[in-house]
């Protein structure tokens, strides 16, 4: 007949046994609560900046401004590589809107709202990440990486050529826009 356990060791065993389960459920936790945060992202981003940067006072002379975002990101791909790119696109964006150079006429509250949102969902995304031990994959294609930092330097370079002019930073906002739309379809793939 098997001896029934004591107390203690039984208070031990589930200690162990939490400690065990720890790591899976903090994993889990972090990247659902990830899912839940992607429904919404793109849509509040895009209405907090819409909110945040109104049009210049002035209207702005008509500049032929384009910056052609590598369409080939948002081809299909794996889950990690959608998170990596996503990661990847908001880390500069975020680099780019928290510059100190921004337009007197944005709207202070709405702003740093959106740049916390930001901040919180890159957070989040690079838990997710290490949590699914993807440090050797974290970087991602190396074309990709280089094609996201060449289209956000050909949007820093143009903000520095145009002294940082508020309709400079018009066309930026505009890019910021399209860049949401790209971050939305690549959630849509870390969805699928």
């Amino acid at each position: 007949k098997a001896m029934p356990a004591n107390p203690q060791s039984q208070g031990m065993y589930s200690i162990l046994l939490l400690l065990l389960l720890l790591p899976a459920l903090t994993t889990a936790f972090s990247c659902n609560h990830l899912r839940h945060q992607d429904a919404n992202f793109s849509w509040k981003s895009l209405q907090l900046l819409q909110h945040m940067a109104p049009p210049p006072p002035q209207p702005c002379p008509q500049q032929d401004v384009t910056f052609p975002f590598p369409e080939t990101l948002l081809e299909r791909m794996d889950k990690k590589q959608a998170a990596i790119i996503t990661l990847r696109i908001l880390q500069h964006l975020l680099s780019i809107l928290s510059s100190p150079n921004t337009p007197t006429h944005w709207i202070d509250h709405a702003h740093h709202s959106l740049l916390n949102q930001i901040h919180h969902y890159i957070h989040h995304l690079e838990q997710c990440l290490a949590d699914q031990d993807t440090r050797s994959q974290r970087r991602g294609p190396h074309n990709s990486h280089l094609s996201i930092k060449r289209y956000f330097r050909h949007i820093h370079n143009f903000l520095q050529h145009n002294n940082y002019s508020a309709c400079a930073w018009d066309h930026v906002r505009l890019q910021a826009r399209d860049c949401f739309r790209h971050v939305d379809t690549l959630i849509q793939q870390m969805k699928s």
